[in-house]
């Protein structure tokens, strides 16, 4: 199954959210439709950002990446009710590199 993974900036929590909800929605979002990998939290240039590493079920290489930007979608969707976003972007993994989509 091909791997994919989705990044998103974290700019501010909603108010009665704790930190650790981001994270959990991130995951709980993209894993209703795809097995979940691997998820992590980075701090760039002082910007909180999530990524959920996952994969989508093998198919054609043009409707696999189109489940991936809906995933990323959906963790965007799902993350924006408990914090504030900017960034989202979508990868796959090819020959052991993480190319955009």
């Amino acid at each position: 199954m091909p791997s994919f993974r989705a990044t998103i900036q974290i700019t501010g929590l909603r108010p009665g959210h704790a930190p650790e909800e981001v994270m959990a929605m991130a995951v709980a979002a993209v894993g209703a439709a795809h097995v979940v990998e691997a998820n992590q939290l980075d701090v760039v240039a002082g910007v909180p950002r999530i990524t959920v590493r996952f994969m989508v079920e093998a198919s054609e290489y043009d409707a696999e990446n189109r489940l991936a930007r809906d995933a990323a979608a959906s963790m965007r969707h799902g993350v924006k009710t408990v914090a504030t976003t900017a960034a989202l972007r979508s990868y796959r993994r090819s020959a052991g590199k993480w190319l955009a989509l």
